[in-house]
């Protein structure tokens, strides 16, 4: 069967750029900054960024292109004959599903909100009263099943209209309105009065408070942040590798994303520390900033409801973006697998997809008292720690072993494929790095993250 194809360039950095363009991003990149001090830990954050994400991303692309298959049939195409590098293949199919059991969760909570706000439910809230809509959300389990039911509809259906007229055009749209209205809000924020503060607490690298922190701890998350902003590991990003020609090398399409993902993060920075600032909040609330903070400023600023309301769609569009990207893989390797047809792979994964993700649901309520992490933690909990801390590192390393030794495919077929088309290539001397240093990073974050 004739492999699909992308139509355009443009299409591809979009997808590949909105599969890393997740929550991560958005949610997490601001709480991380606030809370390893501001500026300082941006520089760290970027200078990893390049160091550590650009290097297994090109890999992935290029394993990728070179097959022409899904992760589930990749390592067959060009490993050594003989060898078992393809069992890596279950694992990743099996970490796409699971990322999917928590993320289509919390895409639907990005949607409920939106919601929420549109119709009014937060005017005239206190912070108590808005703390109290969270927890309650949290605990009643059919509005969180809609929501995230919804997700898991809308992602199914947009793959099955196929790669070009359903992925790439949904995408290209969500990605190119995501990006407009992060730019309207970054202004709104940076023109508040008393904004200006988290601005420079955003800006200025403050080492001295780095140190407070501790510089080992603030490197160590920096480093985290730079690695799974990207969703490499999973054969995510080896999926679209396979969907493009052989106009463009390999490493300079890893910088593209790479890019616009820290474009979209930078960006969040600035919605949410102006507003922290100007309304006394403080920047490092942790996760419930989003869910928390921002509805309490929203119901404080002229037409509030309007841009909570549009602060809400560009959070679900951000989360829906992974969402699409991670169900065109589970998908493809379905289609690979069984040899299905795209729209039977989507009929069955919409209701299977559904009943994977209820755990995580049923965990914040029914199922609160499965505590698999010990107290306080919850399912999803689980579900995170499993694809963040083990499966993402472990299958980068892979992926780096596989393209570095010449018991994998081999340094020279790896660079082959990656350098094929114009642009930005793999150099001579990124060999003794990528070969021992990559590697031993990698295996550091893994560490820290089990610890």
């Amino acid at each position: 069967m004739e492999r699909e194809r992308l139509g355009s360039r443009l299409g591809f950095i979009l997808l590949s750029a909105g599969c890393a363009i997740g929550i991560g991003n958005v949610w997490k990149f601001p709480y991380m900054v606030g809370q390893y001090g501001g500026g300082a830990f941006v520089l760290i954050y970027a200078f990893f960024l390049i160091a550590l994400g650009v290097p297994v991303m090109t890999m992935e692309f290029a394993m990728g292109r070179a097959s022409q298959k899904s992760p589930i049939k990749l390592f067959q195409q060009i490993e050594p004959k003989g060898s078992k590098w393809h069992l890596y293949g279950y694992v990743a199919m099996a970490g796409n599903y699971l990322l999917m059991m928590f993320y289509t969760t919390v895409t639907g909570w990005m949607m409920y909100y939106f919601v929420k706000m549109a119709t009014g439910e937060f005017v005239g809230l206190d912070t108590a009263g808005v703390n109290m809509v969270y927890e309650n959300m949290k605990a009643e389990p059919l509005p969180m099943i809609l929501f995230m039911g919804i997700a898991v509809v809308i992602g199914f259906c947009a793959c099955a209209l196929g790669l070009q007229k359903g992925i790439e055009k949904i995408t290209k749209f969500m990605m190119l309105a995501l990006l407009g209205i992060m730019v309207v809000l970054a202004i709104n924020s940076i023109f508040l009065d008393g904004g200006s503060e988290g601005l420079a607490f955003y800006l200025i690298p403050d080492f001295g408070r780095m140190q407070d922190i501790g510089i080992g701890e603030v490197v160590v998350g920096a480093m985290n942040q730079s690695f799974f902003t990207l969703s490499i590991g999973i054969g995510s990003m080896a999926i679209f590798g396979s969907y493009i020609g052989k106009e463009r090398s390999l490493m300079g399409e890893a910088v593209n994303v790479a890019v616009l993902d820290t474009f979209v993060a930078f960006s969040s920075g600035l919605i949410i520390f102006p507003a922290c600032f100007a309304y006394g909040v403080q920047p490092d609330s942790g996760p419930s900033l989003i869910f928390k903070t921002l509805p309490n400023i929203f119901n404080n600023i002229p037409l509030g409801r309007v841009w909570g309301s549009l602060f809400f769609v560009f959070m679900s569009f951000a989360a829906l973006s992974t969402v699409l990207a991670v169900f065109e893989n589970i998908i493809s390797c379905n289609m690979d697998l069984f040899g299905w047809s795209r729209k039977k792979a989507c009929a069955v994964n919409t209701p299977l997809m559904f009943l994977l993700s209820l755990p995580c649901v049923l965990g914040y309520n029914v199922w609160s008292h499965i505590q698999p992490l010990g107290v306080g933690s919850d399912i999803s909990g689980l579900e995170d720690f499993l694809v963040s801390n083990i499966i993402l590192p472990l299958g980068s390393l892979l992926f780096v072993l596989f393209c570095v030794t010449r018991y994998g495919w081999g340094w020279d077929k790896f660079v082959q494929e990656a350098n094929e088309g114009k642009g930005l290539k793999v150099a001579k001397w990124m060999r003794g790095y990528m070969t021992f240093v990559l590697p031993i990073l990698i295996l550091i974050i893994f560490i820290v993250g089990i610890l």
